[in-house]
């Protein structure tokens, strides 16, 4: 009797094995009512979206457990993720453009304003102080007003030498005036042309003018392009394609709780923070060259301030022309005198009207205005903005899981880790290309540096460039400031020792599918997960038992 009660025995536990079997598979078909409800949310259509949990085996993405999404469901989850990312992204950078673009147009409108206040203040005291000595040249002054705005806002036109025509011609103009009794032909006026610099018929002005025009408006101008150009590298930026294996890392991050039946579990942040930053490892090596255009943005304007500051300078034009003038009126005789001498003697005019005495009115003597601290307040809240994004790059990726990404608050056994509620191990990458060798999350090829961020690395190192020549009172031209395409500094490319190893992120960082949920698994989530994974297993063993009771009780039933 022993074999057959333990031939029974052995059925009796097959049996009971089966049935709980049986009534596991029953127990695992939750609802899926909450996954229906957020589906539906979203926009689309409830036809497809099963009542209760069905096998997972189709999903590509999303581990292959009990879901509640079909394949199309997946699909349209997938594309949803990426354009939530791509919404964020943007809206992140639109902030940032909306700022840039603010503190550009209200140090702009300043700069402009003070040249508009020199020509109007020049054009209201000019003609009554000189007379026809300016009302006969004042298109002279209007184009260099002109010339001097075009080449604050960017013209290719070379300060020094437009300064040094203006003054060649007015000298020319103003000694014909002065002396309309004589005969003054063009090669006469080409010798005193040559002998102006030794002459210095208008005392220092020209040349302290010169200097201090040229590094105020290089000043001004540079600062006013770095904040476009910064503006102009995010736009183009923002608009880069997430690429194929982000989207699905993103979709795994965001909707695969959703499919899996936990919609409550939020991201794990270090969880979100490998994602993203696998996702957006171009865009942080940008940081280098960011950091240094807004440092030399910040420093540039210490050329703001003094008496040969940006707005002391520009504000006072007319007041530099206006003391050239009285100087050249003072010295006419010994001016006249010398020219005779190195030019030789004129000839009479014999329709010469009159004594050229007449036509000055007297000298002009203009008060400076004292600033009203527009600037200085402008310029203080464009600093401390352009400090607070200093690491806008580096920290998007925090950023966006914290308010873009619904993450966690904390790291523990409730947040979801990307295959079930449970604490997530893997230690946070570093930032940029290089350091995404090993992302668990994201396979991103680190030899292929996307081309648009490098071109506008480049862009980011041309301009830090001009800045501080402008600090040094040159101006650089954008086409001779970068030195190379290397991009050294900013992260392009990737050291040899890196790119010479192309390791699988499968074979290099490959895990369990369980690795992430061992730690934290609740009892439900354990039970659905060890189910998914192990029902073949259990189909093994129910055989296996079977054979084994045939095998054991078919000799005494004989």
């Amino acid at each position: 009797m022993e074999l057959p009660a333990r031939g029974w025995w052995l059925l009796c536990a097959a049996a009971a094995l089966i049935a709980c079997s049986r009534g596991d598979s029953a127990s695992k078909s939750r609802s899926c009512s909450e996954v229906r409800q957020i589906y539906g949310a979203k926009g689309f259509s409830l036809s497809d979206v099963p009542q209760a949990e069905i096998s997972g085996e189709h999903l590509r993405i999303c581990p292959q457990g009990y879901t509640c999404c079909t394949s199309e469901m997946e699909e349209n989850l997938a594309n949803r993720s990426r354009a939530e990312l791509e919404t964020a992204l943007r809206d992140s950078s639109r902030a940032l453009q909306a700022m840039l673009a603010t503190q550009l147009r209200g140090v702009d409108d300043h700069f402009q304003r003070l040249l508009n206040d020199s020509e109007r203040e020049l054009q209201d005291a000019f003609p009554g102080a000189f007379g026809e000595l300016y009302t006969q040249n004042a298109r002279a002054f209007r184009d260099l007003y002109t010339e001097l705005r075009l080449y604050y806002r960017g013209a290719n036109l070379h300060l020094e030498e437009t300064l040094a025509e203006f003054w060649a011609r007015l000298l020319e103009r103003l000694f014909r005036q002065l002396h309309p009794q004589l005969l003054l032909p063009d090669d006469y006026l080409d010798c005193l042309g040559k002998q102006a610099e030794a002459l210095r018929p208008f005392g220092d002005s020209p040349r302290e003018l010169r200097l201090r025009a040229t590094r105020a408006f290089v000043a001004a101008r540079s600062f006013v392009q770095g904040l476009g150009v910064a503006s102009d590298v995010v736009r183009k930026v923002a608009q880069v394609p997430l690429g194929p294996e982000c989207s699905r890392a993103v979709m795994k991050l965001v909707y695969c709780a959703h499919c899996l039946g936990v919609p409550g579990a939020r991201p794990c942040p270090d969880y979100c923070q490998n994602v993203l930053k696998g996702c957006l490892a171009n865009q942080a090596d940008l940081d280098a060259e960011w950091r240094n255009l807004l440092d030399s943005m910040v420093l540039i304007t210490d050329k703001f301030w003094g008496p040969s500051g940006a707005e002391s300078v520009i504000g006072s034009v007319h007041m530099w022309l206006a003391e050239a003038i009285n100087a050249l009126l003072d010295n006419k005789d010994t001016l006249t005198a010398k020219v005779i001498q190195g030019c030789g003697n004129p000839k009479v005019n014999p329709q010469g009207t009159g004594s050229e005495e007449k036509r000055r009115r007297g000298k002009l003597a203009l008060q400076e205005k004292p600033p009203t601290g527009t600037l200085e307040k402008l310029v203080s809240e464009a600093k401390a903005q352009l400090r607070d994004v200093q690491d806008f790059w580096i920290s998007l990726p925090g950023t966006l899981c914290s308010e873009g990404m619904a993450m966690s608050s904390a790291s523990d056994d409730r947040c979801w880790n990307g295959m079930a509620k449970g604490r997530y191990l893997p230690e946070v990458m570093g930032d940029g290309l290089a350091n995404q060798i090993n992302n668990p999350e994201v396979e991103v090829d680190i030899t292929k540096p996307d081309m648009t961020i490098r071109q506008q690395i480049m862009q980011l190192k041309i301009m830090t460039n001009r800045l501080r020549g402008a600090y040094g009172g040159s101006d650089v031209d954008f086409q001779d400031a970068s030195d190379d395409g290397s991009g050294s500094g900013s992260g392009d490319g990737c050291p040899d020792d890196i790119c010479g190893r192309r390791v699988s992120k499968k074979s290099s960082s490959s895990r369990t599918p369980l690795t992430h949920a061992l730690p934290g698994l609740s009892e439900q989530e354990g039970q659905k997960t060890s189910a998914a994974c192990c029902s073949q297993p259990r189909a093994f063993l129910l055989l296996f038992l079977l054979t084994l009771v045939l095998t054991v009780a078919r000799p005494r039933w004989r």
